[in-house]
């Protein structure tokens, strides 16, 4: 659900219009890939030229490429709360995850997922102990930790997942509950996945990149307005058997806010540096986004 964007602005084909209206015939292809560490190898070897991943795989490669290749953020894909899950009664807060509890994240220390975890254990404890709950992790790919939460009995009593995995978690044990919510980590609603370049791109696309904010914006708006119909489209574009009532729950949860305007990334960043995950400081949201007046106020 965090690309649902993507998904509408590829079914309306959003980008090859608004190219047209800029007066350049844009091409689109579309790749698949796993993981954070995948996305950045691929973008930095021109495989692709806009990338889809957390925020936490944005600070690394911006980071990374800090001086060089010059890879910084292009939008968001909206803000939605990402659900820390456990099918354990005895764990209400991250503190009472013990030795015998395995929390499932999509990889470990670099995901988004991960270095949530880790911002919230070291507000809890300091941020000399942020990597605390580390040892507890694993990576296992989102469905097969949704499969694990919902049915019990294994090692993975713990899942920081997304949408629509965690609503399905939820709804398909009783004793599924919320453990930590990312708004509460992150100081309100953030934006937890966002598509990043390289300033050679950037540089040298100027219409192309253009008319990509533009169907990014279209495709927000398009959601925001028809919360039906993107349900409809992210189950054709994904092929996907899951329950329609439920992903229109997602899309008009409160909390959830489609809009490419980055929010409160900063703090995220800011610890990353702190903790010696990232070498470069960044002062402002700015800093690791490229200036664009459709993305306004960011944060």
């Amino acid at each position: 659900m965090v690309y649902l964007l993507l998904n509408v602005a590829r079914d309306q084909k959003l980008i090859e219009q608004e190219g047209k209206k800029a007066g350049v015939d844009i091409k689109v292809d579309w790749l698949k890939l796993s993981g954070g560490a995948a996305i950045n190898d691929a973008l930095l070897s021109g495989s692709i030229d806009i990338a889809a991943a957390g925020v936490g795989p944005l600070m690394t490669i911006w980071d990374r490429t800090h001086g060089k290749q010059n890879v910084k953020g292009v939008a968001s894909l909206g803000n939605l709360p990402y659900y820390l899950v456990s099918n354990n009664p005895n764990v209400k807060t991250i503190a009472d995850f013990t030795e015998k509890d395995r929390i499932a994240v999509p990889a470990i220390s670099v995901s988004v997922q991960s270095r949530v975890l880790q911002f919230a254990a070291a507000k809890r404890w300091g941020d000399k102990d942020y990597d605390r709950l580390d040892k507890l992790t694993q990576a296992v790919p989102h469905p097969d930790a949704a499969a694990a939460i919902i049915a019990g009995g294994t090692e993975i009593t713990g899942h920081f997942g997304n949408p629509p995995f965690q609503e399905q978690e939820l709804a398909g044990n009783p004793k599924a509950h919320i453990v930590l919510n990312s708004y509460d980590v992150l100081g309100g609603p953030s934006s937890a996945t966002v598509l990043y370049a390289t300033e050679k791109f950037h540089d040298n696309n100027p219409k192309t990149y253009r008319a990509f904010i533009a169907a990014m914006a279209d495709a927000a708006r398009f959601v925001s307005a028809n919360p039906e119909a993107a349900a409809d489209t992210y189950i054709r574009v994904n092929n996907a058997r899951i329950d329609r009532k439920l992903l229109i729950g997602i899309i008009k949860n409160p909390d959830t806010q489609f809009k490419i305007t980055p929010q409160n990334t900063l703090g995220l960043a800011q610890f990353m540096y702190r903790v010696g995950a990232i070498k470069n400081e960044p002062k402002s949201w700015q800093d690791y986004f490229f200036a664009d007046p459709a993305l306004g106020n960011g944060s």
